[in-house]
């Protein structure tokens, strides 16, 4: 069977970092939870690791699992890919011909159309994230896409039909969820002792011009942070287990210098524009 793989290119995402992350989750835990699901990279991995305390030997049922993210274009196709992954996959390879055809000039006309259906919807965004620049999801501050084109049109496979599929399996049962970290129903009033919560919140910048936090119209900034960091410290008390990451910057060291471990990892990312600025940055596994 397939191995299931995030079905976008993600700013930050962990697949690279999987083999730390792996150490840190618990062996086996009540309700898993994701705060900031972005990409999935960590989602899919624990749904196919099967450690929740009802896993059996196919993996963890997503009965035990509960994503939310702010991205509301995001948690559409997420919704999508569980619910009508074939409708998805139907109007993906139509983006696909259509850009193997008209290339950046078709890139822009899906970046200003306005899908009515879910499905397309989720076709359109995964269609942008494959072709935009860099994988990179960023909106101004009307809140509206405004990546521009990757020029790559030979060199991307946009319709990845096999691993849609198997994201869609193990999407099965999976609670979806748009809005705020702490907004309710979720992990804020529902959480409880045993659960494991993973937080991969947007990053603290690690200089003035490396923000790449607007993936939404509304800001994640010191005051977020914080919230983030209280909401951690109430779920510790309660008796869940919690992993956080983030940059690897004296203002997050100081945020979760009580209360907390913190170990610093590396990873390469590849965001910034300027290929020579392209590298391992240190960030931060926090519990």
């Amino acid at each position: 069977m397939t191995v299931a793989r995030p079905f976008t290119k993600w700013a930050g995402g962990k697949t690279q970092l999987l083999p730390e992350l792996r150490r840190r989750v618990p062996s086996y835990f009540g309700h898993y939870w994701e705060p900031f699901v972005g990409g999935g990279a960590t989602l899919f991995d624990v749904l196919q690791q099967g450690r929740t305390a009802d896993s059996d030997s196919a993996g963890t049922t997503g009965d035990n699992v509960t994503i939310n993210d702010s991205n509301k274009w995001l948690i559409a196709t997420y919704r999508a890919t569980r619910d009508n992954v074939v409708g998805v996959i139907a109007y993906l390879r139509e983006y696909e011909a259509g850009y193997r055809k008209g290339g950046a000039e078709f890139y822009y006309e899906v970046r200003r159309r306005n899908p009515m259906l879910l499905v397309d919807q989720a076709a359109a965004f995964i269609f942008l994230n494959k072709t935009g620049f860099n994988g990179l999801f960023r909106v101004n501050k009307a809140g509206d896409f405004n990546v521009p084109h990757g020029k790559r049109a030979g060199e991307v496979t946009i319709c990845d039909a096999e691993n849609l599929h198997a994201c869609s399996r193990l999407l099965q049962g999976v609670q979806i969820q748009h809005g705020d970290f702490e907004a309710p129903p979720g992990v804020s009033g529902c959480a409880k002792e045993g659960d494991f919560i993973y937080f991969d919140c947007p990053y603290w910048p690690v200089s003035a011009s490396s923000d790449f936090t607007a993936y939404t119209k509304e800001p994640f900034g010191p005051a977020e942070q914080e919230r983030l960091r209280d909401l951690a410290l109430r779920l510790k008390a309660r008796g869940c287990r919690v992993l956080l990451s983030n940059a690897d910057v004296p203002p997050v060291r100081a945020l979760y210098a009580k209360g907390f471990t913190i170990e610093r990892v590396e990873a390469r990312r590849a965001i910034n524009s300027d290929a020579s600025k392209r590298g391992n940055v240190g960030e931060l596994l926090i519990c």
